[in-house]
């Protein structure tokens, strides 16, 4: 189940670099992974020597783009366990795709008096197209809360579902505290309700195998930024029949099958969604880190996050002054904390100078971080490329910001 961690790293040419006269130790995963030399050198190879407009060529070139690209979305259904590649839809990141189901699901099916339940710990891309779509149908956002550790009761997200619910939109991984949210249950809970199901993976994706039709979901997106892919693209994975009663988002080239200025009719799925040309290098850099990852070994993958987060955990809480914040029982790994006297900012400034990178502040949480009663946190994020030494370099570096703040 071990990965060879050092034989990883070697995959990814940054981490031989120096920050500040120091090695590089990498931790903001969460917010957006290293790239893999298999990533670079497949963007690469493509824009060298096989790059076209897609779709619309007759030429080999074209036809070879259009085979990559193709080949990509196959890839994304492997990887998510969805029964076919036609679910698939290809857009800029998570962000998007979320987007996209609120404005054209949201358009067609949310009336006055209906409700969208989110959760408390939910990413500012995961409540404000809620809120935009509740805004323009009448409708009403119900939140779920979270609790002290992170975690999103079942009793009390089932106590907010009603007979007015029509969608439940979730984090299957919070980005700012690292829990897992019982996904499954949730969907069965939501579907018993009547209600359809959109969950956030953008950061489970990339550490945790991932299967759409055990899950139970109805909608699944995430980014390939956070996957070690490429930025620019993402994915939004809909049930067939959802995504075909869907109208279209935006118009343009290549979603239409036909236009007439009386009328225009559209593309069937999932081109109806990707208007225009798309980030065709993208989605093959997005192939390229699909591969990677999955030769690795999801299990694997999962399994090296959880032993990193059992030591990294254990290192923190001995340090003086430290407060983990989100202790939720299932977690990946993530590690955010406080330190009493120091604002994150600070910290993160200072860990710069020992040549590690972690993320400070809200994490585009902020109804979270009100919820815990904090400004912001320091967070350290883990990848397949991080170690016990990375971690132990982490610990060392907290203790000089204490010794500055003495």
């Amino acid at each position: 189940m071990t990965l060879d961690v050092q034989r990883i790293r070697k995959d990814f040419p940054i981490l031989a670099r120096t920050m500040r006269g120091k090695p590089l130790v990498y931790l903001d995963s969460a917010a957006s992974a290293q790239k893999p030399r298999a990533v670079i050198d497949a963007i690469s190879s493509f824009y060298e020597s096989s790059y076209a407009n897609i779709h619309r060529g007759v030429y080999e070139l074209s036809e070879t783009a259009t085979r990559l690209h193709d080949e990509a979305r196959v890839k994304v259904q492997r990887l998510l366990g969805a029964p076919d590649p036609r679910e698939v839809v290809f857009v800029r990141n998570a962000t998007e795709a979320i987007n996209l189901v609120a404005a054209s699901w949201g358009r067609s099916r949310l009336r006055a008096g209906d409700e969208v339940l989110i959760t408390t710990l939910e990413h500012h891309s995961n409540i404000v197209p809620w809120q935009l779509a509740c805004e323009a149908a009448g409708a009403r956002l119900v939140v779920a809360p979270v609790d002290e550790r992170g975690e999103v009761p079942l009793d009390a997200l089932e106590a907010r579902l009603s007979e007015r619910t029509r969608m439940v939109a979730v984090a299957h991984v919070s980005n700012a505290l690292g829990s897992v949210l019982p996904v499954a249950e949730i969907a069965a809970l939501a579907h018993r309700a009547g209600a359809l199901v959109l969950v956030d993976g953008a950061q489970a994706v990339p550490r945790l195998p991932v299967d759409v039709r055990a899950l139970g979901c109805d909608f699944y997106v995430f980014s390939g930024h956070k996957l070690y892919g490429p930025t620019g693209v993402g994915c939004l994975w809909g049930r067939r029949e959802l995504l075909e009663a869907m109208p279209p988002w935006q118009g343009g080239g290549d979603m239409i099958a036909e236009v007439r200025f009386e009328k225009t009719t559209y593309a069937e799925i999932p081109y109806k969604f990707e208007a225009g040309t798309p980030d065709i290098a993208g989605a093959v850099g997005l192939g390229a880190a699909i591969d990677y990852l999955l030769d690795l070994g999801m299990e694997r993958v999962a399994h090296h996050e959880r032993e990193l987060l059992a030591y990294g955990t254990q290192l923190l809480a001995e340090i003086p002054g430290l407060r983990i914040v989100g202790t939720a029982r299932e977690k990946t790994g993530v590690l955010s904390f406080v330190l009493d006297g120091v604002h994150p900012h600070d910290i993160g400034t200072i860990l710069d100078q020992e040549g590690v990178a972690i993320r400070a502040g809200h994490h585009c949480a902020q109804p979270l971080m009100e919820r815990l009663g904090l400004a912001a946190t320091a967070r350290a994020s883990l990848g397949v490329y991080n170690s016990e030494d990375d971690l132990d370099r982490l610990a060392a570096a907290i203790r000089k910001v204490i010794e500055v703040f003495a």
